[in-house]
């Protein structure tokens, strides 16, 4: 009640002047205009004012009454005036007010009885037009003379007197009639009659405009145009929104859509024309093959004009949301986008389900959601598929199901009875509830003819027809200017003049009809009707089904909030904080491996490598020797000295150690750290959440590669350099020498200790006998080869006397071959007991190291080095490791650990888009569940929260249209 008494103060004081002015003539051309305008079906005034005010396609609609309850506020405004200050004056108006409110409720209950008789009385008796305009002309002239003779008004009059007479001087002084006229201008009871009207026909008009401007939050609707038709436009664009929430909300059932208007017709009845009249542009794909293969779901956005004022956004665009393309302001590139996105479809298909959807946004258009389907076939041709009609069949009947309004196009040149569009609406609604017929092509039949079609007898629809001309295809030549010189689009104030001088020069034959029951209704023509029909229907569509839709949504909001508590305790996450968190936890890790790959782990990693190329050496160069044993036995000899020892071993210690330090440390061990510091990243990559991130790991694995490759170069060299010394000389104190021979020891144990375990797995696998006959015939081969080899040597020296190497070697094969105590083994077998041999033998060769290195002479100094090269190796690899550790630590290892966070922001945080930060988070199969399940209990919230002001605001109208005594089953907009 509160928002319903502020609006009729506003009344109060809009219409004051009316009201208050005695003389009734002034206020009676508003009255037939009014009247005429909201009420057609009254007949209140003469014929011609009804086809001359009234807008035919305006119908079904009624106003709203004036309520005099709060009339009272407008005497407490007078108080404020410094003549009537006083007590006197305040209780004077105290009881005025009391009188008011009573006055008031009587005389609007007596009102709103008379006008509803009258209009039941005008809708029964269609051929008495007179007789009902008398009626109504009776009932309204008591009406005014009960009100001029209630006290009410008496003591109002004389409360506000002086005021009056100003206020109607100056109303007369506008309007250019005299104030002096009295009660006796204006024609008697009819005009009394007539001010009557007026002033509740004003009012409620008033009323309607000072609720717009209440309701109306939305800047983008026209100021300009009249309060019914912006809140319309406000609810529908509210409607709408809530429409484009839903569709995003996956659901399987149908009972979460709200309507729209779905356009089906035959290729040659128009239907481009039609949407493109109402657009205002020629957009849709053309062709002379059928060109529209998937449905377009169109939705139009009406925009302010005064947006084209700042000259930064377009006026009018287009947008495919879809795509990505953003706004397209060339509606010539629309056309061909949408020309390439069906042509994309596959010459076998034809026709796909898959929808395009558009978004115009156009001050010239009205809000509204529209579905452009393919054209009915009548026989496919020879290019086209068989099933080519059945596929468009169906994809028809798939879209005009319930809720959908069905925008029936049929040309007015066919036949209605052979009309697909019509033929297909009555499989799905054959009471025409929900259909729409447009009559397109009016100019190519006789005026008569075409009014009979609008005349909705035939083939009745209870949305009606509308007659329509719109031929776009003529207008092309405004393509180039982008708006004509009505500001409107490329072809809409032509297409709009080129109906309206059609239908004015036919006005005869598209006039109300005097009789039958569409008399007094102008027949529905021209696209600016169509656009506010669609406006309007599509409204009062989804407003029928708004409760259900709330309940659907309630009940699904519930279900979602209920899960979301469950599985998530009601813990919100978004891309942007999934990202950072998943970057953090990156970072944290990282931070856990810097923190244990430091100097002492990089010297471990470096000595390992080194211990294991001195072994290599060792094996290589001492080890297979077979004089390695003699220098065991120089080694226990005291009186051989490092300076009397033979220089075949100092040669060979030499080499060693060249073979150790010239073999590239500085790179090797560069590349060793590389490698490790890689694996690592790689396995960050690998654990989860990146396992799920394939894109985002290949680029942590990219730029950790980018930042060690750039500083392998450099590291490499300065290792190569600094350890270059080492290559002609080392110098080893007795310290260092005590510590090498240590660790020598330990490498011989560890290798003495592998050789015996995989002779120990060899002698189980085989078995310790059978290995040990193969490996004593291994050695009888061994040696019967050795014999051979030197019968060989003699026999090529007799060779030379004149003998033949090959007579003298083939009896000696022969004899191997039928030797017929040869033992029977595989090849398999001899090739592990020739494994075990070399065991054996290195197992043999390792016992004697090891009691060398633990010998005096190898305990003494460093001197001893020829005697003892593992320590010697040792003692060179730990001094490589050490000269390599510092530089590798400041120039590889620091500088990565320094990089690598940062590049994490830069490359994985701060490079990324939003779509790219979506992407990311959905790619996780757990938050892509998260955030669709929050998604949708958010967006069911809003829709649900705009469904609920909806509803408030229906309930509203609806108790505003009982409280005015309006028919229970009539629309309140005066829209129509």
């Amino acid at each position: 009640m509160s928002a319903l008494s502020g609006r009729l103060m506003r009344i109060s004081r809009t219409t004051a002047s009316p009201l208050r002015t005695p003389t009734p003539s002034a206020a009676i051309p508003r009255a037939s205009t009014l009247m005429s305008a909201s009420r057609p079906r009254l007949h209140l005034v003469h014929h011609h004012r009804l086809t001359n005010n009234a807008n035919v396609g305006l119908r079904g609609m009624h106003v709203r009454a004036l309520s005099f309850s709060t009339l009272g506020r407008a005497a407490l405004r007078g108080l404020r005036l410094p003549v009537f200050a006083g007590t006197a004056a305040l209780g004077t108006a105290a009881g005025t007010l009391a009188m008011a409110n009573r006055t008031a409720d009587r005389f609007t209950s007596f009102v709103g009885d008379a006008f509803e008789s009258a209009s039941e009385a005008a809708s029964d008796i269609a051929g008495s037009l007179g007789n009902a305009r008398d009626r109504m002309a009776s009932a309204s002239s008591q009406a005014y003379e009960d009100m001029q003779n209630s006290a009410f008004l008496r003591s109002f009059k004389g409360f506000f007197s002086g005021e009056d007479r100003a206020s109607s001087s100056s109303h007369d002084s506008e309007h250019g009639d005299s104030g002096s006229q009295g009660g006796g201008g204006g024609g008697g009871n009819n005009a009394a009659a007539a001010a009557l009207a007026a002033g509740i026909f004003g009012g409620s008009n008033v009323a309607a405009e000072g609720e717009g401007k209440e309701v109306d939050d939305d800047e983008t609707i026209p100021s300009g145009l009249p309060s019914s038709t912006r809140e319309l436009m406000m609810l529908t664009r509210k409607l709408i929104e809530v429409r484009n929430i839903l569709k995003t909300v996956d659901h399987e059932s149908d009972s979460l859509t709200l309507p729209s208007i779905v356009v089906i017709g035959s290729q040659s009845s128009g239907k481009s024309s039609v949407l493109e009249a109402i657009v205002g542009h020629e957009f849709l794909p053309k062709g002379s093959n059928m060109v529209t293969r998937r449905p377009i779901e169109l939705t139009l956005i009406h925009t302010p004009k005064s947006t084209a004022n700042g000259g930064k956004t377009p006026v009018e665009y287009g947008e495919f949301p879809g795509m990505g393309t953003g706004r397209i302001t060339d509606f010539g590139q629309i056309q061909k986008t949408l020309f390439d996105l069906n042509m994309a479809v596959p010459a076998e298909e034809c026709v796909s389900d898959s929808p395009i959807e558009l978004r115009i946004h156009s001050p010239h258009v009205p809000d509204l959601t529209m579905i452009d389907l393919p054209g009915y076939v009548q026989i496919s041709s020879m290019d086209q598929p068989e099933q080519l009609r059945e596929k468009i069949s169906g994809l028809c009947e798939k879209y005009i199901q319930e809720p959908n309004i069905i925008l029936a196009v049929c040309a007015a040149d066919v036949d209605l009875a052979n009309s697909p569009a019509l033929r297909a609406s009555r499989k799905v609604d054959p009471l025409g509830l929900r259909t729409i017929g447009v009559i397109t092509k009016m100019d190519l039949v006789a005026p008569e003819i075409g009014s009979g079609l609008l005349s909705n007898n035939k083939y009745p629809l209870a949305l009606g027809y509308v007659g329509v001309v719109c031929k776009t295809g003529m207008l092309s030549r405004f393509r180039s200017g982008g708006h004509d010189a009505h500001g409107e689009g490329n072809i809409g104030s032509s297409v709009t003049k080129q109906e309206n001088d059609f239908f004015s020069a036919n006005r005869e034959h598209f006039k109300a009809p005097t009789r039958g029951r569409n008399a007094g209704v102008e027949p529905m023509t021209g696209t600016d009707t169509l656009r506010r029909r669609l406006m309007s229907v599509l409204e009062e569509s989804m407003g029928s089904s708004l409760h259900t839709i709330a309940n659907a949504v309630r009940m699904e909001l519930e279900e979602a909030s209920y899960q979301f508590k469950v599985q998530y305790n009601d813990r919100a996450i978004s891309a942007e904080s999934y990202v950072a968190e998943t970057m953090d936890s990156l970072k944290l890790r990282f931070k856990d491996f810097a923190t244990h790959f430091g100097k002492p782990e990089v010297r471990q990693l470096l000595k390992q490598a080194l211990d294991d190329k001195v072994m290599d050496i060792l094996a290589q160069l001492y080890w297979t020797d077979p004089r390695v044993k003699e220098l065991g036995q120089l080694a226990d000899d005291r009186k051989i000295t490092p300076e009397t020892l033979d220089r075949y071993w100092q040669h060979k210690l030499d080499a060693s150690s060249s073979a150790l330090t010239k073999s590239g440390v500085g790179r090797a061990s560069t590349q060793l750290v590389v490698d490790a510091i890689r694996t690592q990243i790689e396995h960050l990559a690998q654990t989860e959440p990146f396992n799920h991130h394939p894109e985002a790991a290949e680029r942590i694995l990219a730029f950790s590669s980018a930042i060690l490759r750039e500083r392998f170069g450099l590291t490499a060299d300065q290792v190569e350099n600094c350890v270059k010394p080492f290559k002609y000389e080392v110098e080893v104190e007795p310290r260092e020498w005590e510590a090498g021979r240590g660790r020598s020891v330990a490498l011989v144990e560890r290798e003495l200790a592998m050789c015996d375990d995989a002779l120990s797995r060899l002698k189980k696998a085989i078995g310790g006998r059978r290995l040990k006959g193969a490996m004593e015939y291994v050695a009888e081969l061994e040696e019967r080869d050795r014999r051979r080899a030197a019968a060989r040597l003699k026999a090529v020296r007799e060779a030379r006397e004149g003998g033949s190497e090959q007579q003298a070697e083939q009896p000696q094969q022969d004899d191997d071959q039928s030797d017929p105590l040869r033992p029977d083994y595989n090849s398999a077998l001899l090739i592990k007991a020739r494994e075990a041999r070399f065991l054996q033998n290195r197992s043999d060769v390792l016992q004697a190291r090891m009691r060398s290195l633990q010998s005096k002479r190898c305990k003494t100094s460093p001197d001893s080095k020829a005697f003892c090269p593992e320590a010697f190796l040792n003692v060179v690899a730990d001094k490589l490791t050490y000269t390599a550790v510092l530089f590798i630590n400041i120039e590889l290892v620091s500088e990565f650990l320094y990089q690598f966070p940062r590049e994490i922001d830069s490359r994985l945080v701060y490079d990324l888009q939003r779509e790219d930060l979506l992407k990311f988070a959905r790619e996780n199969p757990g938050v892509r569940r998260h955030l669709d399940l929050q998604s949708r209990k958010e967006k069911l919230g809003e829709a649900m929260g705009k469904l609920e002001a909806l509803q408030a605001i229906y309930e509203e109208r609806g108790g505003n249209a009982r409280g005015g005594g309006k028919d229970k089953g009539g629309s309140s907009w005066k829209f129509f």
